[in-house]
């Protein structure tokens, strides 16, 4: 235990949260896990005990603004109002988390808003003193997407935030060889915690990611478990599929090697590793190349650790740091976020293969044994779709009692024929074929097993491939989920997994490898975004008619455009770390009345350089205002030398993309041959392995029988014949899986004396700051504030989820009590 976070010093934890689409209930999860984390670590409080770490949260809004009908001005889209309407209303649960129902405080002290070279930037101070920024991106002003919003704050939170106050303090005089030493010591405790705009997470999980990079200065980046949420077929395969990809998959990689994705719904990352030559930089590169668009900006949280591992830093997974994010729920949805991964996976995967003599020399973790581990994973990933084919074609044959040959090129037909069309029909088409298909393999499946089974009981054995198969993937599955107490019901969607092993592995890799041209999301973009579809506009318009005229009297009667405030030293660490006396105050005159501007036009324009909102921008200000009665919000100025900043990393780094339609159909047509190639190459090699399989079955060239025991190991008489491929198959699989499965049981043991070490500290910090706030705290206080210490001392020792409970009951407090005022 003594070894337990060996590094005391103090962290600084920047919650980085990139959003779209998300829906009310997405982002309520996220908001409600920041809360519950400002409950966790309050910055209020100087305790030793809660001085290990310090956090910021930001939430990056990607396209959050939109054009209004009749109006010139940019406004913020429903979703982004929603966000805002969601955070006021988080609040308020959590202010009055341990209020009676007549002490309630609905009332939120006022929030800063700020114009940016981006757009706006909404900075909210929570409860117990940490600040959530919101960060709303305008496409017009700065290129969208999430990789650039992970540039973004890249630049701003490391390059911005922890490196230029280093410089000032260089330019006073400071000794360069002391700031060198205390760079490098926040650099190395710095970390940026990425994370999805619907992960819901607990506290602990935070924890137990930092303890990682804290006991081991070599690991740049750690991932937790993640859990898909939602419903239905689709979801329930997912779960399963996570399931397996983190007991065997990510444990094999993390006690063999590396872990090769940190994903970027929940992954913890050091700045020193961010920071470090050819990642940062290499990370912000425009997308040139074809491959380019595939591996980095389809794939961009693999492509980061991939640079991250060719740097000589290690990703690692803590199992017991668990995440919650919600999964695609429909067929055309997955199907979608499949296409981007599985090349962009395979992209990065031949990225590191390619430089295996350079990253087995410079990371310690990923030798040469280890990435001929990843070589025969990958050989087993472009094989995929003919091994599925050969299953198939046996199914048949031990079904319908035919020759193997003439089944192997009955289970080819109807891939092949998916693979031609594909190539011809719109994707939405593929994916509505490739629908029928998977029904029809998934009650193939079933028969087979069904049949299988059936065969091992009446025969008295389990010494055939299929049964073989089938009996080690269900021994392998069931002591994995053994091992998992806590995921053991997971075991019940193993079922529709396996049946569902045709769609994974063959269908959607033609799909995948025949549209990866395609460059688009292909997730929430069925989603209209508000503004820029002509039927939403049309919609909007009368409405929008209406309220303007009641909205400009409002402005003229109630002078709704009000003076901009300067910063006070209170509210400067909300905006950024420059100091006091950098500001630039302006003198901001009386609003216009709506005459005067009509009739002064110059004078209107000079008001509006000055103050940097003209009247209605002024009143998109109230109009955030009036989505909460609870909130208010103050305009700020961005201090100008991080005006300054901006300006120049959008003009180097995140300048929007301009339409450039001879430039789009040259990467348009490059991109194809680029599918052309790699499709050619990835289904020729499949071809040749059926090929090779239909000669060996067709013409008997070589094979190995068998002789058939019963269960009691007596001999039956009969024997089996075994195919080269199928013995090849059996032996790869089993090896592999075999790796896999030691490599799960040692994790396990690691997971659980790190769990048990978490516990052993935790509790006690959490105790002794709840003594010492008994004797500091005034009696009014202390009861509240204990019960939240309580609350969340249970939850670190907890892993159950009581976020549900937690939300609805106060959600229902907060609607009594605003009835009751």
């Amino acid at each position: 235990m003594s070894s337990f976070r060996e590094d005391t010093t103090p962290a600084m934890i920047y919650l980085c949260a990139t959003m779209w689409h998300e829906t009310n209930e997405e982002m309520m999860n996220i908001m409600i896990s920041v809360f519950r984390l400002d409950q966790y670590r309050p910055k209020s409080l100087t305790q030793p005990q809660f001085d290990d770490f310090t956090f910021e949260a930001h939430i990056y809004f990607d396209d959050a603004f939109t054009n209004v009908t009749e109006s010139q001005h940019r406004h913020l889209n429903t979703y982004a109002k929603d966000l805002v309407k969601i955070i006021a209303d988080v609040y308020g649960i959590f202010k009055n988390l341990n209020k009676t129902f007549f002490e309630v405080q609905q009332q939120i002290p006022d929030q800063a808003i700020i114009k940016t070279p981006y757009g706006a930037r909404l900075v909210v101070e929570m409860p117990l003193g940490n600040n959530i920024v919101v960060h709303f991106k305008d496409k017009e002003k700065i290129r969208n997407k999430k990789r650039w919003s992970q540039v973004m704050y890249l630049y701003y939170l490391l390059g911005w935030k922890l490196m230029t106050k280093y410089y000032r303090y260089w330019q006073e005089g400071q000794h360069e060889k002391h700031l060198r030493r205390k760079i490098q010591k926040e650099k190395h405790n710095t970390y940026l915690l990425a994370l999805d705009g619907d992960t819901d997470f607990q506290p602990a999980a935070v924890m137990l990611l930092i303890d990682r990079l804290k006991m081991y200065p070599r690991v740049g980046a750690a991932c937790g478990r993640i859990h898909p949420t939602g419903s239905g077929p689709a979801v329930w395969f997912q779960k399963f599929e996570y399931a397996i990809s983190h007991w065997l998959q990510k444990t094999a990689e993390h006690v063999f090697g590396s872990v090769l994705c940190s994903p970027g719904c929940f992954s913890l990352f050091r700045a020193e590793a961010l920071m470090d030559d050819n990642v940062m930089k290499k990370y912000s590169t425009n997308s040139t190349e074809p491959s380019h668009y595939i591996q980095y900006d389809q794939g961009e949280d693999r492509w980061l650790c991939t640079l991250l591992l060719k740097q000589g830093w290690r990703v690692e997974y803590n199992a017991a740091s668990d995440a919650y994010t919600n999964a695609p729920e429909n067929f055309k949805e997955l199907y979608n976020q499949r296409k981007r991964w599985g090349p962009s996976t395979m992209a990065n995967v031949v990225d590191l293969l390619g430089s295996t003599n350079i990253v087995s020399k410079r990371n310690l973790s990923m030798s040469k044994l280890f990435m001929f581990y990843q070589l025969f994973g990958m050989i087993s990933a472009i094989l995929a779709p003919s091994t599925i084919c050969l299953m198939v074609a046996g199914s048949l044959s031990f079904i319908l009692k035919m020759p193997s040959a003439a089944a192997l090129v009955i289970a080819v037909i109807p891939p092949a024929i998916y693979l031609g069309l594909c190539f011809k029909l719109k994707p939405d088409t593929q994916i509505s074929l490739a629908g029928i298909l998977s029904v029809i393999y998934a009650f193939l499946m079933v028969v087979v097993t069904i049949t299988i089974i059936a065969s091992m009981m009446k025969e008295k054995t389990i010494l055939t491939p299929s049964s073989i198969f089938i009996v080690a993937m269900s021994i392998i599955y069931i002591v994995t989920a053994l091992m998992h107490p806590q995921e053991l019901p997971l075991v019940f969607y193993g079922f529709l997994y396996i049946i569902c092993i045709p769609s994974a592995y063959l269908l959607l890799t033609i799909y995948s490898m025949v549209n990866m041209n395609s460059v688009s999301w292909g997730t929430r973009e069925t989603k209209p975004t508000p503004g820029d579809a002509t039927t939403a506009v049309s919609a909007l318009q009368a409405k929008t008619k209406k309220a303007k005229g009641i909205f400009q009297r409002l402005c003229s009667w109630m002078k709704c455009c009000k003076k901009s405030l300067p910063i006070s030293e209170d509210t400067q660490p909300l905006i950024n770390a420059q100091p006091q006396e950098n500001l630039v105050p302006e003198s901001v005159p009386e609003p216009q009345t709506q005459d005067t501007a009509a009739n002064d036009a110059s004078e209107k324009e000079q008001t509006q350089v000055k103050t940097g909102f003209d009247c209605p921008a002024k009143c998109w200000i109230n109009e955030l205002e009036s989505l909460s009665n609870d909130i208010q919000l103050q305009e700020h100025f961005l201090d100008k030398d991080e005006e300054n900043f901006w300006n120049e990393l959008i003009e180097k780094y995140l300048e929007p993309v301009k339409n450039d339609k001879e430039k789009q159909e040259k990467i348009k047509n490059d991109l194809q041959d680029l599918r052309n190639k790699v499709n050619f190459s990835f289904f020729f090699l499949n071809a040749l392995w059926l090929m090779a399989a239909f000669v060996f079955q067709a013409f008997d060239v070589f094979s190995l029988n068998i002789n058939i025991v019963d269960f009691n190991l007596q001999l039956t008489g009969g024997t089996i014949q075994i195919e080269p491929m199928s013995l090849m198959f059996i032996l790869g699989f089993a090896i592999s899986v075999l790796l896999q499965f030691v490599g799960m049981l040692h994790h396990r043991v690691s997971t659980l004396i790190h769990y048990i070490a978490f516990l052993e500290t935790e509790p006690k910090q959490q105790k002794s700051a709840d003594n010492e706030v008994d004797s500091t705290a005034d009696s009014n206080d202390e009861s509240a504030y204990n019960t939240d210490l309580n609350s969340v001392s249970q939850e670190s020792q907890s892993s159950q989820d009581w976020d549900s409970e937690f939300y609805n009951s106060n959600l229902n407090i907060k609607n009594i009590q605003e009835d009751f005022v």
